[in-house]
């Protein structure tokens, strides 16, 4: 968890500096963060542990011991099975309770810290815009919040900008902390304007006020990190429950439906006949036999329009199949991922007690505990669980997969690596032990030897 917080502060450390948020913001934020990020630390918490356990059971021959007094490696695995289980209980019961919950507040929360404008932090020699409409730059700033060489630009009136220069200032804010006020101290205040006369003018006026003291004020509201109602987000796939995520599955299904009889219905009015004669005369017209080219069949006068009422014809078909096809694939797109995160429920459980019937069988065969070969050997079959995930989520995500298969599909592929894994170390297999294939390649090679010289 720890590793995943830190990569988390190194992809949104921009966000996060220079904005001054207070250290309860922050911690907050991680905390969310640390929530969203459980289906990750979990199974690899679980799949690293299980190695050890059972890896420092083999080193120190504990597990020779197990064996020697009739207690197969099932039975002593079941103890801590039964603890799995209960984990990926508690890890269903989290994604669809809890998990939902924190991703609504890490959701709003971050939104807000990425939308929250730069503190007002003057730094020496640079022009700051930070405050809407207005420019500074001071050339020395004192921690007490003492200025000097003060120069401003208000943009705030209409075209020209309007310049203020002072010596000497300092910078304080309002008791209700809404307003930042400069006091300017010895200074010369520019402002240009067009002419008096109404009329068209190029020439202007240069207005021209020195002072001795006076004040700035600055909306410092905007500064403020106000935070946005998480209803407006409440309707995200990912901040949803199983019953969120099923009327959510419902509503846009009938939206599918009602897009889709809509854009039928605006289709086929394009190619419906229309028979005005119909029920007002019992002629019957004979049947025409058209051969060669329909546009034979008519006048040559008519032809050239004809084609014409065709290709608009055709041209109205195509422009209305282009403007509904977004909406539909929109829905489609939506009922994908609800589907996607609604098995990623259960996904989570099913992956913890997949890693475990992994990494106890592997620590009983390599027999090494500690944070050494047991760590390498996690990050390796992690990585493989973690990249046939992320491969076969994004396949189904983009309609290339099922959505259910896409989401089980590294769990379908792992487990027979656990079964297998489980049978060798059951019948105290020598799957990873070096000195094994060593004498094995050396038996081979006598044997070639052997029929070599016997040929």
């Amino acid at each position: 968890m720890f590793i995943l917080l830190m990569l988390f502060l190194f992809k949104y450390v921009d966000d996060l500096i220079g904005k001054g948020f207070e250290w309860y913001v922050i911690l907050e934020l991680m905390f969310y963060a640390s929530a969203s990020n459980v289906s990750m630390a979990l199974p690899l918490a679980i799949l690293l542990s299980s190695i050890m356990t059972f890896g420092t059971l083999g080193e120190n021959y504990e597990l020779v011991a197990i064996k020697s007094a009739g207690i197969s490696l099932r039975k002593a695995m079941m103890p801590l099975l039964i603890l799995i289980i209960f984990i990926a209980i508690g890890s269903f019961i989290f994604s669809d309770y809890m998990l939902p919950k924190a991703n609504l507040k890490y959701g709003s929360l971050l939104w807000d810290v990425r939308n929250k404008k730069l503190s007002f932090l003057i730094k020496e020699g640079v022009f700051n815009n930070s405050i809407p409409q207005y420019s500074i730059r001071v050339d020395k700033k004192y921690e007490d919040g003492r200025l000097e060489g003060i120069m401003i630009y208000d943009h705030t009136g209409s075209g020209i900008a309007r310049i203020i220069i002072a010596k000497t200032g300092k910078m304080g804010k309002t008791k209700d902390e809404q307003f930042l006020v400069l006091k300017l101290n010895d200074g010369v205040r520019y402002e240009e304007s067009a002419g008096k006369n109404a009329s068209y003018n190029p020439r202007q006026e240069l207005m021209r006020m020195r002072f001795r003291q006076t004040e700035q004020k600055f909306d410092f509201s905007s500064f403020k990190m106000s935070r946005t109602d998480e209803n407006s987000f409440r309707s995200n796939t990912v901040m949803l429950n199983l019953n969120g995520l099923n009327n959510k599955r419902d509503s846009l299904t009938k939206e599918l439906d009602s897009v889709d009889r809509f854009a039928k219905a605006s289709i086929i009015s394009y190619y419906k006949q229309n028979n005005y004669a119909k029920g007002y005369t019992k002629i019957k017209s004979p049947v025409l036999n058209l051969k060669g080219p329909i546009l034979n069949s008519f006048p040559k006068t008519s032809r050239l329009a004809i084609a014409q009422g065709a290709l608009d014809l055709a041209q109205s078909v195509y422009q209305t199949t282009v403007n509904k096809v977004p909406d539909h694939q929109e829905r489609v797109k939506a009922l994908i991922k609800i589907r996607i995160e609604y098995q990623r429920k259960f996904t989570l459980a099913a992956s913890c007690i997949l890693l475990f019937f992994i990494g106890a069988p592997l620590g009983a065969i390599i027999r090494k505990g500690g944070l050494g070969l047991p760590v390498v050997i996690a990050i390796v079959f992690f990585l493989i669980y973690h990249i046939i995930t992320t491969v076969s989520e994004k396949s189904a995500n983009q309609g290339n997969l099922n959505p259910v298969l896409g989401i089980w599909l590294s769990i379908i592929v792992l487990s027979p690596v656990g079964a297998f894994l489980t049978y060798k170390a059951t019948v105290d297999s020598a799957l990873f032990d070096a000195n094994y294939y060593k004498v094995l390649f050396l038996n081979l090679f006598k044997k070639k030897k052997v029929n070599q010289s016997g040929g």
